[in-house]
């Protein structure tokens, strides 16, 4: 146990580390090509935080356990709503901008409505999964095409002179690193979990579920701490989009996979009502003079009580399945 209480310390130092170099390398990217951090955090942070997702889905369908594949779709954003955001905006509430706002989340709210239609018949087939990476192509030729200049003037002060090949060395690195920890963290607690013999049903729900979130957790409170909120609230966004539209379609070309309406039901209603709340906390803040929402810690409790009930409620079920 004494091991494995080590490699959680080293795993958290490791992880604490790698999303500062994870950021501050998003950042640089951000500043040399001449991309708004929103547009870095949407792509690139949501992507290499959302890699564990994809991984675990491909494994997943490959091996005939799509269901599984689905619930972790779900599950991530669930997590990634209720847990990364309400923790990230308990410890500093964060503003929100327009193109967030009024673009970026309502395309989410869609894409969640379309999840609804195509899984209405119980049952995620080869034509689900591809409307949903088409609903992906779209969503990301939309974003090409309609990103504005940015302002990049304070990441600019805050990178120096860094050149495209250091900071894209410190976003890969800091990547890499990030889910080697989040794993080593994982591992070392859930032998610990073990050697006390908690159930393998509390392991999964608790233990497994905050690891996979980990890279996210980890940079979007990076991002947030160091006032670069647009790269925090769009590797939420960007991050959900993805599951939904990559981490989701993955196992429907593989098998036809059927699902539970009860678990349907649960789950993608958990993830539509995280998705709405968050959306309206910002509308309901709106600044007109500013053009900005703001996410504030009634917010982040908010996101973070919707995330224990659901997790408590899951395992209720299971409990008396």
């Amino acid at each position: 146990m004494l091991l494995d209480i080590a490699i959680i310390v080293i795993g958290l130092a490791v992880l604490a580390w790698s999303a500062d170099l994870f950021i501050d390398g998003a950042a640089g990217i951000a500043t040399r090509m001449g991309l708004s951090p929103l547009i870095i955090g949407m792509t690139i942070v949501s992507v290499g935080t959302s890699a564990p997702e994809i991984l675990v889905s491909l494994m997943s369908a490959a091996t005939g356990s799509g269901s599984l594949a689905v619930g972790n779709a779900f599950g991530s954003n669930i997590a990634n709503v209720g847990l990364v955001l309400g923790v990230t905006v308990l410890i500093t509430p964060i503003a929100v901008g327009r193109t967030t706002a009024f673009t970026d989340i309502p395309i989410l709210l869609f894409i969640v409505a379309l999840c609804w239609l195509l899984l209405a018949d119980n049952r995620l087939s080869s034509s689900d999964a591809v409307a949903l990476t088409v609903a992906l192509l779209l969503y990301l030729i939309r974003m090409t095409r309609h990103q504005s200049a940015p302002d990049n003037s304070d990441l600019t002060e805050q990178m120096g002179a860094t050149s495209i090949t250091k900071a894209s060395g410190y976003f890969f690195v800091g990547l890499i690193l990030l889910l080697i920890s989040s794993r080593a963290l994982v591992f070392g607690a859930v032998n610990i979990a073990t050697a006390l013999e908690v159930p393998e049903l509390v392991i999964g729900l608790t233990v497994v579920a905050l690891g996979t979130s980990l890279p996210e957790l980890a940079a979007s409170l990076t991002s947030a701490l160091k006032k670069q909120a647009d790269i925090a609230i769009g590797a939420v966004v960007g991050s959900n989009m993805f599951n939904l539209l990559i981490v989701l379609a993955i196992p429907g070309f593989f098998e036809s996979v059927e699902l539970s309406r009860q678990d349907l039901y649960r789950d993608l209603g958990t993830v539509s009502v995280s998705t709405l709340l968050m959306g309206l906390f910002v509308w309901l803040s709106w600044n007109r003079e500013t053009a900005t929402g703001y996410l504030k810690r009634v917010a982040g409790g908010s996101f973070l009580m919707i995330y224990m009930l659901y997790y408590l409620w899951l395992y209720v079920r299971t409990g008396s399945a």
